[in-house]
């Protein structure tokens, strides 16, 4: 206990200390959200991976699809690093970069307002994310603390509100520098703690070849009289594990504290170079994680109050027999996963209140004349104000995502499910699309914004008829189509407008 209490302890305290170093940067809007646009390859590469995969990937999803699916679910882990890393950086990071800057978008649904001329479009983007955002927020909190109720035998609560302090603390001090620097620590102790973990978990069961064949002698759910499902290419249900590996790599390229790492990278070049390193990160963390999770089977299961399995307990019941240095090290590995994720998303939601709720400051197009302009130092007053409020809103934002997890209405995997379903499912076709394609309506996307949002929500509303993973995945794939045909039959932006924004990438 005192090696883990001593070894968190110093954690923390760095943290901290760079979100006090951080302070100083943090002072205007851009450098509180954006860290100035000038944060480089390595800690933006960084910041996407670690933002990515937090506890609800490493406690939940590692757990429940581990559980369900095996050593297949590895794939899942895979596609995360194909799909919602490799391909993400090279299909969204030069145009996001570019058209952003040229557009002076600060947000997601900022540049909805600003590439579709609407107003409104903003709004309702801000508000779709700041509500959709809140319950993977909790499912994040949930996460961690079981780990430190099983690492520390602190009360579950106790943890939440620990975490949601220290979070609100270093994010508060230093916005997004802060939060990239801490990632890069962050994300070095992932990367040598799941590769660690792993090993002592395969040296527990006998090495790899044993834990293989006590995994495959285990009969299928759906058929006891079979066995080897578990220990299978593609598991006892390929087309389940499909659904959730769509819902976890498709999803990043439609989530607002994700894109927004694209927006604060330096140049070109470190776009380059960010892909490398994020696809590389992705595969030691992800594919580690559900991996470790498809040997869930060899430990006995956790069952809840209601007589279910309680998934959120499997991967802390599996790590419950190493020796406290392990324990220690797995504490400080879904410490730093969850904490990144949470700086990230306490972030985005509250420039997204503050920015394209509150401040909504209407911009010319790139050539257009500004008008109505205010002097420097009413400018600067404005920006100190706007930081202020987006500090009040972290605040906020922690309080609420808090009360819910306190009280969690369901599994970490379903929480998520319903957040990046509604959010990518609204977001991922249009902002992508909007990259790339002129003839993109703004009716289009509100019909994206009512898909994506009305299909999550009326699949909860009449008890998940869907399960909310796959009910997520088709939101998102779903969206593309909508925007396409909605967008061959509505009215277009005037050419003009649009040439504008897109002069950025003849440069």
């Amino acid at each position: 206990m005192f090696i883990k209490v001593i070894l968190t302890i110093i954690f923390l305290a760095v943290m901290v200390g760079v979100g006090i170093y951080s302070h100083k940067q943090a002072r205007s809007v851009d450098g509180f959200v954006l860290g100035g646009r000038a944060v480089g390859p390595w800690l933006s590469a960084f910041a996407f991976g670690t933002s990515y995969f937090s506890a609800v990937v490493f406690v939940g999803y590692a757990g429940q699809f581990g559980w369900k699916y095996g050593l297949s679910s590895a794939w899942i882990g895979i596609g995360n690093a194909v799909i919602g890393s490799l391909l993400a950086w090279i299909i969204l990071g030069r145009r996001t970069k570019l058209m952003t800057q040229h557009i002076e978008s600060r947000t997601m649904p900022d540049f909805f307002g600003t590439r579709f001329g609407s107003q409104s479009l903003r709004v309702v983007a801000s508000i779709i994310a700041f509500v959709f955002l809140i319950p993977y927020t909790a499912g994040v909190y949930s996460g961690i603390s079981r780990l430190f109720e099983m690492g520390f035998n602190i009360p579950y609560e106790y943890c939440v509100i620990i975490m949601s302090v220290l979070t609100a603390i270093y994010v508060i001090l230093g916005g997004y520098k802060a939060t990239a620097m801490n990632d890069f620590i962050q994300g070095i102790i992932m990367l040598f703690g799941i590769v660690t973990v792993i090993a002592a978990v395969l040296n527990a069961q006998g090495g790899f070849s044993t834990a293989v064949e006590r995994l495959a002698s285990i009969p299928s759910d759906a058929d006891p009289s079979v066995n080897g499902g578990f220990a299978s290419w593609f598991g006892p249900d390929p087309w389940g594990l499909l659904g959730v590996i769509v819902l976890t790599s498709l999803g990043t390229m439609g989530l607002p504290q994700m894109v927004g790492k694209f927006y604060s990278i330096t140049d070109e070049a470190a776009i380059r170079r960010g892909t490398v390193i994020s696809t590389v990160f992705a595969f030691i963390v992800a594919g580690g994680c559900y991996f470790l999770g498809g040997f869930g089977r060899l430990y006995d299961p956790v069952i809840a109050a209601n007589g279910k399995i309680a998934y959120d307990s499997i991967v802390p019941a599996m790590l419950t027999t190493l020796p406290d240095v392990l324990i220690a090290l797995v504490v400080l590995l879904v410490l730093s996963a969850s904490m990144s994720t949470l700086a990230s998303l306490v972030l985005t939601s509250s420039s997204t209140m503050t920015l394209d709720l509150i401040y909504r400051d209407k911009k010319a197009l790139p050539g257009e004349v500004e008008e109505g302009s205010i002097d420097d130092v009413v400018a600067e007053r404005v920006e100190r104000r706007k930081v202020v409020v987006m500090r009040v809103l972290i605040v906020f934002f922690i309080v609420i995502s808090l009360m819910i997890a306190l009280n969690p209405p369901t599994f970490i995997a379903q929480l998520m499910g319903i957040s990046w379903g509604a959010l990518a499912g609204a977001f991922l076709a249009p902002f992508m699309l909007g990259l790339y394609w002129r003839g993109v309506t703004p009716a289009a996307v509100w019909a994206c914004f009512i898909w994506g949002v009305g299909l999550t929500v009326i699949n909860m509303l009449l008890g998940n008829p869907i399960n909310p993973i796959n009910c997520g995945a088709i939101a998102m794939v779903g969206g593309f189509p909508v925007v396409c045909l909605v967008s061959l039959f509505t009215k277009k932006l005037p050419r003009e407008d649009v040439d504008r924004m897109f002069a950025c990438y003849n440069k």
